[in-house]
């Protein structure tokens, strides 16, 4: 009897091992699906995070080619602008040609080369710059600011 009962415990715990073996199998194909799951996840996410990142890139670009850094300004022909926080309306007049550019500040037009400088006294406490950079045929940049004296 007591090899009866030793032989069925014996039996019992191969049976109960062995659904302990198996769940645990099924369990690693679960898991192993879930991160296949998972690592699709993540290949999507980096393409989208590629795909925004490319399309920060064009427009950070674009908005570079229309301010490109501070107090720098791309002006096309016939176009006016206001700058250095509302005290300036600069414009440029027709297109450039092969040594000047009409330049347009507050107002008064102004014959100017690449480097020149056109100054612009506010009041007695606030003078203003306008440097030509560069120009070509389809545009003028230039860089605008004020300054106040004390």
């Amino acid at each position: 009897m007591t090899v009866l009962v030793g032989v069925i415990a014996y039996v019992v715990g191969l049976n109960v091992g062995y659904l302990d073996i198996a769940g645990a199998r099924q369990l690693i194909q679960q898991l192993r699906a879930d991160n296949q799951k998972l690592k699709t996840q993540i290949a999507d996410l980096n393409a989208t995070q590629v795909a925004l990142q490319n399309r920060l890139s064009t427009f950070e670009a674009a908005l570079d080619e229309i301010i490109p850094s501070k107090n720098t300004y791309n002006i096309k022909p016939n176009q006016s602008m206001i700058v250095a926080a509302g005290r300036l309306t600069i414009g440029l007049i027709g297109a450039p040609t092969n040594e000047s550019v009409n330049i347009n500040v507050n107002g008064k037009q102004h014959s100017v080369a690449s480097g020149d400088v056109v100054s612009v006294t506010l009041d007695p406490r606030t003078t203003c710059q306008v440097r030509v950079q560069s120009f070509d045929m389809f545009k003028a940049v230039l860089n605008a600011s004020c300054t106040q004296s004390q």
